[in-house]
């Protein structure tokens, strides 16, 4: 069984197969898979982004597609950057200008509370659809930690591993991640039905 993941990002397709690996599937890009799609998301909530890179890739195949649509969200910000963390700076900006925009925001700010959150969907051939929703709770430090990950991971600090999310290791990271997260839950929801436990 073959499932497609929306994503050009290698580390992502790692993640999955580690989650979805031990079912017996076999995940690759939906680049390998020679769909080549732009996607516009123009959804209002990370579930319907997330939903609609999966719809769009399953018009193309006739395998499980998975996609998730990530963001940042701080509290003081009213929730911001949120859907829009990947624009945040505008098209094309780099990470270091995003968390550049986002500390001169968060300038003089003493409540940094912020929480990373993913939502996962999967779209069957027959049209079904689960989603997952993931997120880990931190906050927002005054500087950049780190050289590790990507985005704002360099400025987001999580208590649960004590440390930026550019500080952590691979393994630190998706102990705790919000995608992980995400990716287990939507697992969980999944792994029983006939298409799954046929690739066993």
């Amino acid at each position: 069984m073959q499932m497609i993941a929306a994503t050009k990002n290698k580390g992502k397709i790692r993640e999955i197969e580690n989650i979805f690996g031990k079912l017996g599937i076999e995940v690759v890009s939906a680049e390998d898979a020679g769909i080549d799609v732009e996607v516009e998301e123009t959804g209002s909530s990370f579930i319907e982004n997330s939903l609609i890179k999966a719809r769009s890739i399953a018009m193309f195949c006739d395998s499980i597609v998975l996609a998730d649509d990530s963001g940042l969200c701080v509290d003081a910000l009213g929730g911001r950057p949120g859907i829009y963390s990947a624009r945040y700076a505008g098209e094309g900006a780099s990470d270091s200008e995003k968390v550049a925009k986002l500390l001169k925001e968060m300038k003089g700010v003493t409540e940094r509370s912020a929480m990373f959150v993913t939502a996962a969907a999967v779209v069957f051939p027959d049209g079904r659809e689960v989603t997952a929703m993931g997120e880990v709770r931190g906050y927002i430090l005054d500087a950049p930690e780190g050289n590790n990950g990507f985005g704002y991971d360099p400025v987001f600090y999580s208590r649960e591993i004590g440390k930026s999310f550019a500080m952590a290791t691979d393994e630190e990271k998706n102990s705790v991640s919000h995608r992980s997260r995400a990716l287990r839950a939507l697992y969980e929801k999944i792994k029983d039905f006939p298409e799954m436990t046929e690739s066993e």
